[in-house]
């Protein structure tokens, strides 16, 4: 490509671009607010101007008029003649003649041609000081038979005139450079930044997932538009984590079940043993494949809710009848195991979420918070509305607790801590716990308990919304699902 052709090419991408399309429109735009300014001012100066001229020579007019009456022909010769004298050449024309057209007195040679008698004012060619010109004049009419010219050239008020126009082209002139100039400015901050951009998403395109698109701390519409992406790619990196950590975790945790029913079944196979032990045996092996489909309802459960597929199932509900029922729920099973399960009833608490997902959530908390508290111990369940408006669902017990270097790791899919091997579970209740919550725009803490551990989920203002007339009933009671049974719930309110 020539020279010439690459500065053409260059030019018509800068006049296709946006920014130099804005800056275009904005010029154009000032231009005309310009011209609508001007032209009332224009028409108005002109107006003036032409009135006020003709009052002038009306006047004085009717000042020689007056002058003729008192002195006569001769006395007026003899005023004009002075006024003529004392006067800036060619500043005012005047001539007096007598009823033939005879100059008598004044600036001007001859009565103009064509110019008729009768009083009045009239727009003419004149010769003026060896110069022909516009003027504008006044008939004045006077006794027996005399005439009377005042005029005035219009060319005196051509220099205001120019200077009008000259200045309105050189204001327009100056916002057109102003304009391109801030058109090429705009043109290149915009073309730095989404250079910026694009770095960052080829980067993504090429499969860093972590990398997220430049911000500032300006605030103004890339910003708005760079962060609402970010949320996006966020978004999408947390599904793509979400089917690793599922094809990851059906390869870690179900190699085991599924070798061990492989050897249950080769050892049938090989020792052929009597029918009591056999029918064990089937029994047992079905005890692994029932624990094998938990496990892949617990993950497609868990990635559901990790793709935020549940949200069409959020509604405004009263969480603290939800906690009421969780906790009637268990209520058997913590007597059975000599535990005291408390609820602190604060009246009625309104969120917006999925009451299905949170009743689940809840109850892992307390089941695992059953499984761990200490004999005759107590694991209470509350919540509350605080001051900054969040809405806390907490369960604590009296149990051993987490320690410190385990709690990050604690929601960590089929994580199990040192004091929870024993038990039984894959690791997977307190990570549904965290999904619900973040899919609730929450978070899941742990936190001491002094004795034992505080289990609690954390719903931001956002979506923990009071209704305006007080909380929703729920159609028809909540309980925890069964998809995902206790056994399969890890500490969430104990150790892992």
């Amino acid at each position: 490509m020539t020279t010439e052709g690459a500065a053409g090419a260059r030019l018509r991408t800068m006049v296709r671009s946006s920014a130099f399309t804005l800056a275009a429109s904005y010029v154009a735009l000032g231009v005309l607010a310009l011209i609508l300014f001007a032209a009332p001012l224009w028409y108005g100066w002109q107006v003036t101007i032409s009135e006020g001229r003709a009052e002038i020579m009306q006047e004085d007019a009717e000042r020689l008029t007056s002058v003729f009456r008192r002195v006569g022909a001769p006395g007026l010769k003899a005023f004009i003649d002075a006024r003529v004298g004392l006067q800036i050449a060619d500043e005012r024309m005047l001539l007096l003649t007598d009823p033939a057209f005879t100059p008598m007195a004044g600036n001007l040679p001859a009565w103009p041609a064509g110019l008729a008698a009768r009083a009045g004012t009239y727009t003419l060619p004149i010769a003026l000081g060896g110069r022909q010109t516009r003027a504008v004049v006044v008939i004045g009419d006077l006794p027996g038979g005399y005439h009377l010219l005042v005029g005035r050239d219009l060319a005196r008020f051509t220099p205001l005139t120019t200077g009008f126009w000259y200045g309105l082209a050189a204001a327009i002139g100056i916002l057109i450079m102003v304009g391109i100039a801030g058109g090429l400015m705009l043109r290149r901050a915009l073309l730095s930044r989404i250079h910026t951009i694009g770095r960052s998403a080829l980067a993504i395109i090429d499969g860093d997932l972590r990398r997220r698109l430049p911000t500032r701390t300006t605030g103004d519409e890339l910003d708005a538009l760079a962060s609402t992406i970010n949320r996006m790619l966020d978004q999408i990196e947390q599904l793509f984590d979400g089917i690793r950590n599922v094809s990851d975790s059906i390869a870690h945790d179900l190699r085991t079940p599924l070798a061990e029913l492989r050897s249950r079944l080769e050892e049938l196979s090989l020792t052929r043993p009597s029918g009591e032990e056999t029918f064990a045996e089937i029994d047992a092996a079905v005890v692994d494949v029932d624990r094998v489909i938990r496990i892949f309802n617990a993950l497609l459960r868990l990635a559901e809710i990790d793709a935020g597929l549940r949200r069409s199932g959020f509604v405004e509900f009263d969480a603290a009848s939800v906690l009421e029922e969780a906790v009637e729920f268990y209520l058997p099973a913590a007597e059975l195991r000599g535990v005291r399960l408390e609820f602190r009833d604060v009246g009625p608490v309104p969120v917006v979420g999925d009451p299905l997902l949170l009743a689940q959530a809840v109850g892992n908390l307390i089941d695992n918070a059953l499984k761990y508290a200490r004999a005759n111990g107590v694991v209470q369940v509350g919540i509350e509305r605080r001051a900054d408006g969040r809405t806390v669902l907490a369960v604590a017990d009296d149990g051993p607790g987490i320690g410190d270097a385990e709690k990050p790791k604690a929601a960590e899919r089929f994580y199990r801590g040192e004091s929870s091997r024993g038990s039984p579970g894959v690791g997977l209740g307190l990570s549904l716990v965290q999904s619900v919550a973040r899919l609730h725009g929450g978070r899941l803490e742990l936190l001491d308990n002094h004795p034992g551990l505080r289990a609690q989920i954390s719903l931001e203002p956002r979506q923990a919304q009071a209704a305006a007339k007080g909380p929703v009933p729920l159609a028809a009671p909540v309980v925890p699902p069964a998809g995902l049974p206790a056994s399969e719930g890890t500490a969430a309110a104990s150790p892992t």
